[in-house]
Formats: C-alpha cells, structure tokens, sequence
C-alpha cells in the first residue's frame, strides 16, 4: 500500500468502530470462526474471507479505491500482493479494470466504501458490469449512516436501490459476519454481478449452527401471529431484540432475516404475511427503494397486508456516534416495538 492509501485509510478511520450497544441477545449460534458471544464487523469477516478464497483459488483478484486497510482488502494485499491492485481515487477505473480482468478468466473482487462504489462509479457498473453481465463482485463496505462520524458525505443510504434496480444484479446485505463469510464463498461460484453491503460497526453474531447461506433464500428465525419483522444488515439483531421485547409485552412477534434483497424471496414474505396481522420492514437504509419498497411491491401483488417500514425517512445522515444516529434515525429495537404496538391497536 502507498502512502497515499495509508493517509487516506487513517482519515478514514478517526472514529470509533464501536456497536450501538445491545443487551445480549437470547438466540445463541454460531459457526465458523465466530460464536455469539462475539461482536463481529461484516467488513472484518469480509478480509478474512477474501484471504481464504485466495488460497483456495488463484484466479481471484482483489481491487480498491484506495482505502485497503478500511475495507479490509490490506489482508488479502499482503499475503497475495501480486493479485492485488490498488487503483487509487479513482472508482470508475476501478470498475472497468474489474471488468476487463474478468472477461480474462479472473475472479474479481472490487471494493471500496459504499457512497464511492455505488455513487461515483454508478454509471460504470451499469454499462459495463451489468449490461454485460460480467462475473465481477461489487463489494462495499461503510454503508449506512454507522459510518458515523464521517458525516452525511459518506453514509450510503441509497445504495441498495441503485443497484437494487440494475437488471442482472444481485443485492445481498449479511446480516453478521457468519452470513458476510458464506455469502463471499457462495458469490465466487456464482458467474454474475453480485453487490455486497457491508458495514463498518461490530455487530452481534446471531445466526444459528445449522445455517446456510443460499442466494435468494431468506431464513426465518420465527413466525408470529401479531407482526413479522423482515430485516437485512445490521438490522437484524435489531429486530430480534425487538421480538424479545414484544413477547415479553405478549405480543407474538417473528423475524426473518432477508439478506438476499434481490432477488427477494417471494414466498416468504407471502408467507409471513399470511401468518400475521403485520408486516414491519427494517432497514438500515432509505425507506425508498430498499427492502421496505421492494417488499410493499411483492405484497400489493400477491397479499396486500400492513406494512410499515422502519428506516431512513428520506432525509441525509449527519455526524455523530453510530448509536446516537441509530437513536436519532429511529433505527433502535425500541423504535421497532412501538412501531409494531402503535400498528396492532
């Protein structure tokens, strides 16, 4: 890594990694090099993974916008430095060398953060990546606004729908780092374009011993009969601290963890909804054109049932600590409760 990388990495990094702070939670699990006693960034779980795939197979290249040590690419660049390649500031060159190193053979993996990979470079990924449907994998990590103090600038909150909305793209947001390592093993197999959402903050390890990630599949942690919460990302353990509360409060209340937002797993969210009375989406994410819109639209075609969706109210973040902006955003498990109880009445 240049100098340059290294300035850019350590502006990036000023901030505090930190969890918005949950109680623990009762779902216990895990599998791989985690368990759930664990506070785990997806983005972590994503360097580690990339370096496994690396030994494994070595036609996977890695590529960055300059910022190796954020996203955690720096693992693989250091024990593979002859396949790695560090485009600079530079995020359409970035794309369109993936590109080109696909259509040789290679297994690309492009990363930077999520507001540059998306944003900057949008126009890239849709002519060349996607109308071609090229084997290139979009990577990026910082998303939402818990990228936390570094403003409204760098907090992607519209991400997931521009990609969302490319033809041939698939939009997968882990939702710990269990989920971020089976999903980067299951996309090297997978010959399409692929965006991964990853964050910056730790979050709980939450998924179970018998879990397995399939492209398209959610998994469903339980059914309730007064509400259903389908969440993705960070907003999972969200939800299942959420559903804890509502039982305690004797409200029946399930999740399901919808990391594959597209293509979304239609007969889930059919079947939850015809399970319950209630359907709450949680995102942390623009309520427009994320998973809460691509849910409405399932269901006011096949199962028209309340829905309200927890996420960002079309506006920008701003800086502060994750927790506080989670707090200030309505992104907490207590947000989600008196979401599905003002609901219910």
């Amino acid at each position: 890594m240049g100098e340059k990388e290294e300035t850019r990495d350590k502006r990036q990094e000023t901030s505090k990694d930190n969890a918005p702070s949950n109680p623990p939670l009762k779902i216990r699990g895990g599998r791989g090099s985690y368990d759930s006693s664990q506070l785990v960034a997806t983005r972590d779980a994503y360097g580690e993974a990339l370096l496994e795939l690396g030994k494994k197979r070595n036609n996977v290249v890695v590529l960055d916008a300059d910022l190796s040590a954020s996203t955690k690419t720096g693992t693989f660049a250091k024990v593979f430095p002859e396949r790695f390649y560090n485009m600079g500031i530079s995020e359409q060159d970035l794309i369109g060398t993936a590109s080109g190193l696909s259509l040789t053979g290679k297994l690309a993996f492009a990363s930077t953060f999520a507001v540059f990979e998306t944003g900057r470079a949008w126009e890239q990924i849709r002519q060349t990546v996607s109308y071609s449907n090229l084997n290139v994998k979009l990577v990026a990590t910082h998303s939402g606004i818990t990228v936390a103090e570094d403003g409204a600038s760098h907090q992607a909150i519209e991400d997931i729908a521009l990609m969302r909305v490319l033809p041939n793209m698939t939009v997968i947001v882990p939702a710990d780092g269990i989920e971020t390592k089976q999903v980067i093993e299951t996309i090297a197999d997978y010959n399409y374009p692929v965006y991964v959402r990853l964050g910056r903050v730790k979050v709980p390890v939450i998924m179970p011993e018998d879990y397995k990630f399939s492209i398209g599949k959610a998994y469903t942690f339980s059914l309730g009969k007064d509400a259903n919460i389908i969440a993705c990302g960070i907003m999972v353990s969200v939800a299942i601290k959420a559903m804890e509360i509502l039982k305690e409060n004797g409200i029946d209340a399930g999740v399901i963890n919808m990391s594959t937002v597209k293509p979304l797993d239609n007969d889930a969210v059919i079947k939850a909804a015809k399970a319950s009375r209630l359907i709450v989406t949680a995102e942390e994410h623009s309520i427009i054109g994320g998973l809460g819109g691509a849910v409405c639209e399932i269901l006011t075609e096949n199962y028209p049932v309340p829905v309200k969706r927890i996420g960002i109210k079309d506006t920008f973040g701003c800086s502060g600590p994750a927790e506080g902006l989670m707090k200030l955003y309505g992104l907490t498990a207590d947000d989600i409760v008196r979401t599905v109880k003002e609901a219910i009445k």
